[in-house]
């Protein structure tokens, strides 16, 4: 199957959107169409499905719009359902034929209605529920899973995870990747497009570029070219001073003059190179450091009940310095209560929680971007940091994307995503030792979260932040904190480590999913860390305790080495990736090369996975021997 549009035009409301651009679809390319909002994305997949036409131009020099055979193509926000009243079940079966009801094709169909229906978080007893009793979201899941079981060629997508959970956007993730036809999808969720495209058209001034790889290889790809046209505009300014030096030095002398206009000859036919772009987002190069460490122990919970009237969770568990740690779990699982309740917003019901000595706690909720003010931003700002120079003032906002125009702005007329970026630079630049963030990144940008991203790397104190962004979970987190129905859990690793782990589970390794909890039973206490009362000296302890702290000790380091294995892995990885060029990316070469990175890190992990238990045997049996210490 192919699709194309060559050289084609789209103009809404006497404006151009789509300006001569070229694009294709091949086979079953997963596409991905990036853009700054209002960049035409949208106006790009209702011309695809044939709700736009492009415009009548005599100076188009392609051929408009062109397919290799008749097309279907299904596009999500078509979908309404007619009749409130049909069953989920009539509604759906209308997709096949009632000729044969005991036909393969009608077999095949149902088993596959159920696998997408469950998928997407139904049980099956909802088919038999009229439509008009759903929800306006669930509505929308229903018409999305209407689409996919019409099995159309081309299937557009437009932000196809809103109104979904994530357990519903991963298995959703799941079933794209191994579609057999074309998919074409437009998405703010930048994991979402990590794991399911192969193909990203990126859409700015109206035009088109196209890029081989997934969202993080597009970056890549684009941070490269940016580098190069960088260098070949310095190189290129450099020379054009220099011809300049001459002209204006020899235009004058008699003898030299015809070199002077040979040069300006030459100045006047160089091909210009454009300057390329700035960064939308910032990149922060230095590190963002705490005024002060604080001590190593900055939360510990002791049968920590929360709630308001009736205890929802209940927790046991030590944060140490430096840790970045997701909350992750449903709406309602208690994630937000448990913020307010250790920064002191709400009482426990029961237990107790310790803030460590010298933590200075920056607190963000999801309400801390709602502020109203008639002060300009960069008075706002001022207010907290008054020993700041104007020029220093402007300098940070200008880390965080407030251009000197948009540092005069009243706080009242910006949007919600930049009242939030204002109240986390001011955080930020508080430097705190501990931040505990609900959803910080909610309504901003993709430049701006990449900002905030960047921000949060460069920070070293520690994390404790809640956030549906799983791009940005897994670019922050190195460990989770799970609120699952059973309870809270620690998992050790990153977010990604974390779904490698559930895909292991969901194919029936029950050997890797019984280590795993296992481990997150152990460590909802300990939080991997050594608590400081191991620290005692060993001339107080007999024989037999001496030893037992020799073996904590020893499987610490294993366990560090571990770790330190992992990190250089990485670092190999991506030094290999950054060095390679575009011919040696698309090669077989590297698809091997890939396959032996990837393999050596699955035996990484599996190590630090076991050597994670064999510490935590260890510090049970230091407990054991030192509980008089303990005590």
């Amino acid at each position: 199957m192919r699709y194309q549009i060559e050289n084609g035009t789209v103009s809404l409301g006497g404006k151009t959107i789509l300006n001569h651009i070229d694009f294709s679809i091949k086979g079953q390319e997963k596409i991905a169409v990036v853009g700054r909002n209002g960049a035409g994305k949208t106006t790009l997949l209702r011309l695809i499905s044939g709700e736009l036409s492009l415009d009548r131009d005599d100076k188009r020099f392609g051929k408009g719009i062109t397919t290799d055979k008749a097309i279907s193509i299904g596009f999500l926000h078509q979908q309404s359902f007619s009749n409130a009243e049909r069953t989920v079940e009539e509604e759906i079966l209308s997709l096949v034929s009632e000729e044969n009801i005991f036909s393969k094709e009608r077999y095949y169909f149902e088993k596959e209605y159920d696998r997408i229906f469950t998928g997407f978080g139904f049980k099956k007893e909802d088919k038999c529920k009229k439509i008009g009793q759903f929800s306006g979201g669930e509505q929308t899941k229903l018409a999305f899973i209407k689409l996919l079981l019409s099995k159309p060629d081309i299937l557009l997508l437009d932000e196809p995870t809103n109104h979904l959970d994530i357990a519903s956007v991963e298995w959703l993730e799941e079933y794209l990747v191994s579609y057999e036809k074309a998919v074409i999808m437009v998405s703010h969720d930048r994991f979402f497009i990590d794991r399911t495209a192969e193909i990203i058209y990126e859409l700015s001034d109206g035009k088109l570029m196209r890029y081989v790889g997934n969202y993080t290889e597009y970056k890549k790809q684009k941070e490269k070219q940016r580098v190069s046209q960088q260098k070949k505009y310095d190189a290129q300014q450099k020379e054009i001073a220099r011809l300049n030096e001459l002209i204006e030095k020899f235009k004058h002398k008699p003898k030299k003059a015809s070199m002077a206009r040979s040069k300006k000859k030459v100045l006047e036919r160089m091909q210009k190179v454009e300057k390329p772009d700035k960064e939308e987002a910032y990149i922060f190069k230095e590190k963002l450091e705490p005024l002060m460490p604080g001590a190593k122990n900055v939360l510990e919970t002791e049968h920590l009940k929360i709630g308001y009237k009736n205890p929802i969770r209940e927790l046991t568990l030590r944060i140490r310095r430096g840790q970045k740690i997701a909350v992750l779990g449903a709406n309602g699982a208690g994630k937000t209560t448990f913020f307010k309740t250790i920064i002191g917003q709400l009482q426990p019901i029961s237990g107790k929680y310790i803030i460590g000595n010298g933590i200075a706690t920056g607190y963000f909720d999801q309400h801390s971007g709602e502020i109203q003010s008639e002060k300009r931003v960069e008075e706002h700002f001022g207010e907290c940091f008054p020993k700041l120079t104007e020029k220093e003032k402007r300098q940070i906002l200008g880390r965080y994307l407030f251009s000197s125009q948009k540092a005069n702005v009243k706080i009242s007329d910006l949007s919600g995503g930049e009242k939030s970026r204002l109240i986390l630079a001011e955080i930020l630049e508080s430097r705190p030792n501990f931040l505990v963030l609900d959803e910080p990144t909610n309504h901003m940008d993709l430049p701006a979260k990449e900002t905030m991203e960047s921000a949060f790397s460069a920070y070293t104190g520690t994390m404790l932040f809640i956030s549906h962004d799983r791009y940005f979970v897994s670019k922050i987190a190195d460990t989770l904190l799970l609120f699952e129905e059973d309870g809270v859990k620690y998992y050790p690793f990153n977010y990604e480590h974390y779904l490698h782990m559930l895909k292991k589970k969901r194919e029936g390794d029950q050997t890797w999913a019984d280590v795993v909890e296992a481990e997150n039973t152990a460590l909802v206490e300990g939080l991997l860390s050594v608590p400081a009362k191991e620290r005692h000296q060993s001339a107080h302890f007999n024989t037999e305790q001496s030893y037992t702290d020799w073996q904590l000790t020893l499987a610490r380091e294993q366990l560090e080495k571990c770790q330190k294995n992992i990190e250089y892995w990485q670092k190999q990885a991506a030094t290999e990736l950054d060095n390679l060029t575009f011919e040696q990316y698309q090669s077989e070469k590297w698809t091997k090369r890939q396959r032996e990175l990837h393999k050596r890190f699955e035996e990484l992990s599996e190590e630090y996975l076991q050597q994670n238990l064999i510490w935590y045997e260890k510090y049970q049996e230091y407990e054991e021997a030192f509980s008089d210490y303990l005590e």
